[in-house]
C-alpha cells in the first residue's frame, strides 16, 4: 500500500470521526489543525483507524505519533509485512 493510498483512506476515517467532509490531511497535520480533536476524540480516532486498517497500535506508537505523517509511516510499514 502506498503512502497516498494510506492518506486517502485516513482522510475518510478523519472525515467520519470529526464529521467534516472538508478535512484534508498533510504529513504535518496535528490535533491543533482539526477542530474538536481532543483527547477523547483521539481515542475514537485511533480505534477507527485500527478498524479501517485491521491493525492495533502499541501504546508507544500512539503516544509517539506527533503528526499524521508518522501515523502513515507506521501503517505503511505494517502493510508491507
Amino acid at each position: 500500500m502506498t503512502r497516498d493510498q494510506v492518506f486517502d483512506r485516513l482522510e475518510e476515517v478523519f472525515r467520519d470521526v470529526f464529521d467534516d467532509d472538508g478535512i484534508v490531511l498533510y504529513e504535518d497535520t496535528t490535533a491543533d489543525d482539526i477542530d474538536d480533536w481532543d483527547s477523547i476524540e483521539h481515542i475514537t480516532l485511533i480505534a477507527a483507524v485500527e478498524k479501517e486498517f485491521g491493525m492495533s497500535f502499541t501504546m508507544g506508537e500512539v503516544s509517539g505519533m506527533k503528526n499524521v505523517g508518522e501515523m502513515v509511516t507506521i501503517i505503511s510499514q505494517r502493510a508491507r509485512r
